[in-house]
């Protein structure tokens, strides 16, 4: 019952990133990781979003090897549980090629907190990784690319800011479910497109001060925050 339940949140979480528009054919993928079991479930590679079931849905353990399922996981696997394997809370792992979001990321650019949107749900800026070497990307390719993001998040608490942009690459969110890491790719998405536009409006535009971006991070995140009916 949980390997089932688990498929199908991790096939809605990719039927969101598709109806919100964040993926093209199949350019991107869902996880999901239950943590108590080791088990992880991802969307397989090069299945089109519109065929899926829950069943399609590959079973890994955390190191990879099949569980349950007949079809090749996504070729990302190894970057998302290079996540899982480290990130505490984390449960659920978005990849898109989402279009302002992969922009800044092959700009190498991270999005500084320009206003109120940015600042509800990333607690800081969203963080751009360093580029990887010609041996990280003649090597493990995907468990590289993990890697660089666990790098850049030294010191940074993911939850805080449930996102990255993989330079030269696009962005990776996540979240304590799978459901919350599409949100979080959808909002990461917006949070792109607004800085996008703010920025050609002007663009020596400074992030906001630290007084304004507390107040709205903290009322809807952390043990006192006050947003919503609890």
């Amino acid at each position: 019952m949980l390997i089932e339940k688990l498929r199908t949140e991790v096939l809605e979480a990719n039927l969101e990133i598709v109806r919100r528009g964040l993926v093209l054919f199949t350019f991107g993928n869902a996880s999901g990781y239950a943590r108590e079991e080791g088990l992880v479930a991802i969307k397989p590679s090069g299945v089109p979003f519109e065929k899926l079931t829950p069943a399609d849905m590959v079973v890994t353990d955390l190191s990879g090897k099949i569980v349950e399922g007949k079809l090749k996981p996504s070729s990302d696997l190894d970057t998302h549980l290079e996540i899982y394997r480290h990130f505490k809370g984390v449960h659920g792992v978005v990849h898109t090629h989402s279009g302002y979001a992969t922009a800044f990321a092959q700009a190498q650019c991270e999005i500084p907190c320009f206003g109120t949107t940015h600042a509800d749900y990333f607690y800081g800026s969203v963080p751009v990784t360093a580029p990887l070497t010609d041996e990280e990307v003649n090597g493990d390719y995907e468990m590289n690319t993990g890697k660089a993001i666990l790098r850049r998040f030294e010191g940074i608490d993911p939850l805080t800011r449930p996102g990255v942009l993989v330079a030269s690459h696009g962005p990776f969110a996540w979240g304590a479910s799978p459901t919350k890491a599409a949100m979080n790719a959808v909002l990461l998405e917006e949070i792109a497109r607004i800085a996008s536009i703010t920025l050609g409006i002007n663009a020596n535009t400074k992030a906001i001060g630290r007084a304004l971006h507390d107040q709205h991070f903290l009322r809807k995140h952390g043990p006192q925050a006050s947003y919503g009916q609890g």
